[in-house]
C-alpha cells in the first residue's frame, strides 16, 4: 500500500513537471526565442529578418488601384474603400490611405537593425563580412529612405500651428522607457533626413548588383583593402540583385524632390524645380550618355507578354523597369477587372474623363477645332494608348479575341450597368491585364505578372515637369536635355504625330504654360492605373472634386453620362490626416488642418 502511494506521488510529480512545462510551451515563447541584441550579434539570419520587415512592407508591393478615388475611373464594387472615401467618407479615423501605424512600425525594425548592424558576425571571412556590413546598413538607409517618402505623401501637411509638417523623426529604436509622445518634425526637416539616408546607401551600395569574374572589376574602394571578383560576388553578385541599390535610392530621393518642389508643398520645403529636375537627371543619366535615345520603346506595354515576363532571369529588369517585384504566375487582376464574359468581374472602370483626355493621333486634344474629332464617331483616329489600356464598346479582349459590346442595350452582362459586376461607365480597363489570361474557372490559364515600383517613365516624366516648371520647354539646365524633348519622345512612342509632325506639340514647344497641362496629360495616360493621378492631383493643387463620368452607348447614339459618381472632397483634403486615435492618444502630436 505504501509502495503504491509512493508511487501515485511520483507519477504526481512528474505530470506537474509535464504540466507546467506545456503550459510554459503554449503560453510564452521558449527561452531561446527571445532575442537580445547580444544574441543577435553572432546570428547574421535572425538580424537580417530584421530587415525582411522592411521588403515584407514595402508600400510598392501591390496594386492600390487608388484611381477609382479621381476623375479616372470607378469601381463597381459598393464596400471598396477609395469609393467610399471619394464619395464623403473619408475621416481621420477611417481612411483607407493611412500608412501611418504599418509603415512607422517596420520602420522600427529598420531602426533596430542598423542599431544592431555594425557588431553583426556576418561572416567568417573578415573582408565578406565588412562587404556584407555595408550591403546590409546600405538596404536599411535606401528603406528608410522609401518608407519617409510615402509617410509624407500619405500624411504631410499644413498642421494647425500653421506649419508644414511630417512625421516625428526617428533613428534610434524604441524600447518600454522610450518617450513615445513626441511631436511631428518638419516636412523640411523630414526631407533632409530622407536625403541623408539616400547619401548613406548611395555611400554603401553599388548602382547595380551582379557576377564579376575579373578581379580589376572590384570597386576600388574594396580592391584596395584586397578583396577578389570571388568575395565580391558572394555579397554583391546575382543573388542581392532587385534589393535595394544606388540607383534606387537615388530615384526615392528625385520622387521626395518632385513632391517637395509642387505647389502644394514647395512654400514649406524651400525645394525647387531645379532641384527637382537636376536629381530626376541623375537618374536618367545613368542610363548611358544619351537618356532619351534610352527610352524602351516598348515602355508603354512593359505588363502584355506573358512568355517575355517568364523568360526573364532572376532580378533581371527589362529596359523599362528599374525597380520590380517578382514575377509571379496567376490570373488575379484578370479575374478581378475582365469583362463578366471573359469570367471578370469588371471592378476597374475607366471614366469618360479619361477617354477624353486621350488626344487625336494626330496630336490634337479632341477639343481642339484642329483635332477632327467627331463624337458620333469618337473612337476613331485617337491615341493607340486609348486601345491599348481601355475596353471601349465594340473592342476585343481575352485570348479568344472576344468583342466586348458596353453598350446599355448590349445583349450580355457586359452591358452599361447590367449586373453588379457590369461597368458603371460604359469602359473596362485593359491595361496591366495580359490577353493570353483564359479565367473560366473549368480551364484557366494563368500568365505571368510582376509589379513594377519604379518604371523609368515615370522617371521621365518627373524630370519634364521639373525641367520646364525650372527652365521653360526647351530649356536643360546643366542637362543635354529638355523637357521638349521628352514629351516629344514619350508621344512618338505612343504613335502620336508621326504623320503630321505633331503640331500640336510645337505649338508648345515655345509656352511654359500650355506645355505644363500636355506634360501633365502625358503623365495621367502614361501612368493610368498604376496610382499616381491621386497624389498628382492633390501635388499640383488641382480640382479634386470633378464628378467622375461616363457614357450611355443606345441604338448607336452616344450621351455622356455628367455624374456617374460624385467627388466629395474638401479643401483640407489636399493633405491626408494623421490617424485620430494617435491624435488622441499623444497630445504633442499636432493634426493637420481641417482633420
Amino acid at each position: 500500500m505504501k509502495n503504491r502511494n509512493r508511487i501515485s506521488i511520483v507519477a504526481l510529480f512528474v505530470l506537474f513537471v509535464f504540466m507546467q512545462t506545456a503550459c510554459q510551451d503554449m503560453f510564452e515563447p521558449a527561452i531561446e526565442n527571445h532575442k537580445n541584441d547580444d544574441d543577435l550579434y553572432n546570428m547574421p539570419a535572425w538580424a537580417t529578418g530584421l530587415l525582411g520587415h522592411a521588403y515584407i512592407s514595402n508600400p510598392l508591393g501591390s496594386w492600390s488601384f487608388n484611381d477609382v478615388a479621381t476623375d479616372d475611373a470607378v469601381s463597381n464594387n459598393p464596400n471598396n474603400g477609395y469609393r467610399l472615401m471619394a464619395t464623403g467618407s473619408w475621416r481621420s479615423n477611417n481612411n483607407p490611405m493611412d500608412r501611418w501605424q504599418y509603415l512607422r512600425a517596420s520602420w522600427q525594425y529598420l531602426n533596430l537593425f542598423l542599431h544592431i548592424a555594425d557588431e553583426v558576425n556576418w561572416a567568417e571571412d573578415p573582408l565578406v563580412a565588412d562587404m556584407f556590413k555595408d550591403r546590409m546598413k546600405g538596404d536599411a538607409f535606401g528603406m528608410r529612405a522609401l518608407y519617409m517618402y510615402h509617410l509624407l505623401m500619405n500624411h504631410a501637411g499644413w498642421a494647425t500651428d500653421g506649419q508644414l509638417l511630417g512625421i516625428p523623426i526617428l533613428t534610434e529604436p524604441e524600447d518600454l522607457y522610450s518617450e513615445f509622445n513626441l511631436p511631428r518634425n518638419t516636412f523640411r526637416e523630414c526631407v533632409d533626413r530622407l536625403n541623408a539616408d539616400v547619401d548613406s546607401a548611395i555611400m554603401l551600395l553599388p548602382d547595380n548588383y551582379g557576377a564579376i569574374d575579373d578581379d580589376n572589376l572590384v570597386p576600388v574602394k574594396y580592391r584596395a583593402k584586397g578583396v577578389t571578383a570571388g568575395q565580391y560576388t558572394r555579397v554583391f553578385g546575382d543573388n542581392a540583385k532587385n534589393r535595394m541599390s544606388a540607383r534606387i535610392a537615388r530615384a526615392v530621393r528625385a520622387q521626395m524632390a518632385l513632391l517637395a518642389a509642387s505647389p502644394a508643398y514647395s512654400e514649406g520645403s524651400n525645394v525647387t524645380w531645379e532641384e527637382a529636375a537636376n536629381n530626376m537627371a541623375i537618374v536618367l543619366n545613368g542610363l548611358g550618355g544619351n537618356p532619351i535615345a534610352e527610352i524602351d520603346p516598348d515602355g508603354n506595354k512593359w505588363y502584355s507578354n506573358s512568355s517575355t515576363i517568364e523568360n526573364l532571369l532572376a532580378g533581371v529588369n527589362p529596359k523599362e523597369i528599374l525597380w520590380r517585384g517578382n514575377k509571379e504566375n496567376n490570373l488575379t487582376l484578370e479575374r478581378d477587372n475582365y469583362p463578366p464574359t471573359l469570367f471578370g468581374s469588371g471592378r476597374v472602370n475607366p471614366t469618360q474623363n479619361l477617354v477624353d483626355a486621350f488626344p487625336m493621333a494626330n496630336g490634337y486634344p479632341i477639343t481642339d477645332p484642329d483635332s477632327g474629332y467627331d463624337p458620333s464617331n469618337p473612337y476613331t483616329n485617337r491615341d493607340p494608348r486609348l486601345a491599348l489600356y481601355i475596353i471601349r464598346n465594340g473592342s476585343t479582349a481575352g485570348p479568344q479575341n472576344t468583342v466586348i459590346t458596353t453598350a446599355a442595350d448590349g445583349g450580355d452582362n457586359n452591358a452599361l450597368n447590367r449586373t453588379e459586376t457590369s461597368t458603371r461607365t460604359g469602359y473596362y480597363m485593359k491595361k496591366l491585364l495580359s490577353q493570353s489570361v483564359n479565367a473560366n474557372p473549368s480551364s484557366e490559364t494563368p500568365a505571368y505578372h510582376y509589379k513594377p515600383f519604379i518604371r523609368y517613365t515615370e522617371i521621365f516624366l518627373g524630370y519634364a515637369e521639373a525641367a520646364n516648371e525650372a527652365w521653360g520647354p526647351g530649356g536643360t539646365g546643366t542637362n543635354s536635355y529638355s523637357a521638349y524633348d521628352v514629351i516629344k519622345a514619350i508621344r512618338q512612342r505612343a504613335g502620336i504625330g508621326i504623320d503630321n509632325n505633331d503640331p500640336y506639340l510645337e505649338s508648345a514647344r515655345n509656352d511654359k504654360d500650355k506645355m505644363r497641362e500636355l506634360i501633365h496629360n502625358e503623365r495621367r495616360l502614361e501612368l493610368c492605373f498604376e496610382g499616381f493621378r491621386f497624389w498628382d492631383l492633390r501635388r499640383w493643387k488641382k480640382d479634386i472634386t470633378e464628378p467622375a463620368k461616363g457614357v450611355s452607348i443606345s441604338g448607336g447614339n452616344y450621351t455622356v453620362l455628367p455624374q456617374v459618381e460624385r467627388r466629395v472632397y474638401q479643401h483640407h483634403m489636399y493633405y491626408g490626416p494623421i490617424p485620430y486615435g494617435e491624435i488622441i492618444k499623444f497630445s504633442n502630436l499636432l493634426q493637420n488642418e481641417g482633420w
